[in-house]
This record gives structure tokens, sequence and C-alpha cells, in this order.
């Protein structure tokens, strides 16, 4: 599975943006389990949010009610809707995928909520 993440960029504090992951390789219905990390300077990655084959989602306490993970079947996509932005929500996102005993990443597109 090969994972590319876009979308990233400059986005004023209290606004929006959409992150993009295109999987090839794999039907991304067939993943156990996709997700979106992050990681802030200095930081560990953390998870952001995952979403199940089967569409059951989990979210960081911190993103709850503001991210949401979703997936198109037709583009083999996965996103993550990013509303109301906050200055810590600045980091080097990452796309995930599990898949048997294996995890795949994309490379990383970097976000950056300025004021």
């Amino acid at each position: 599975v090969q994972l590319q993440a876009s979308g990233g960029g400059l986005v004023p504090a209290g606004g929006s943006a959409r992150l993009s992951c295109l999987a090839s390789g794999r039907s991304i219905f067939s993943l156990s389990r996709m997700g979106w990390y992050r990681q802030a300077q200095g930081k560990q990655r953390e998870l952001v949010a995952t979403i199940t084959g089967g569409g059951a989602t989990t979210y960081a306490d911190t993103v709850k009610g503001r991210f949401t993970i979703s997936r198109d079947s037709a583009e083999n996509t996965l996103y993550l809707q990013m509303n109301s932005m906050k200055f810590e929500n600045t980091a080097v996102y990452y796309c995930n995928a599990h898949y048997g005993l294996w995890d795949f990443w994309g490379q990383g597109t970097q976000v950056t909520v300025s004021s």
C-alpha cells in the first residue's frame, strides 16, 4: 500500500482545511484501519483520528467535534476535515494504513496555523 498525503499549508486560526490521503495498491475498504497522526516540532507523533474498515471512527479528545475523518471509495482516498483550527494544531500530519501485520505511512504534510 502506498499513501500520498496532500492538503497541508498555512491555515488561519479558526479556519478550516482538508487533508487528503490517496491510497494505491489496495482498496481502502480492504484495510482494517486507516488514520491520521501528527507530529509537532519537538514532540512525539500522536493519533488524531482513525476509521476502521467497517467505518467506526475514533478521535483524540483534543480534536473531537472539530475534526472529521472520512473516506471515499471512488477516489480511494482518506480525508481529514479540520475546522476551528488552533495554533496547537500546527504539525506534520501523516496518514496511516493498517493491513494484516503491516503499517504503512504516507510522507506527511505540514499544517501551520497562523494568526
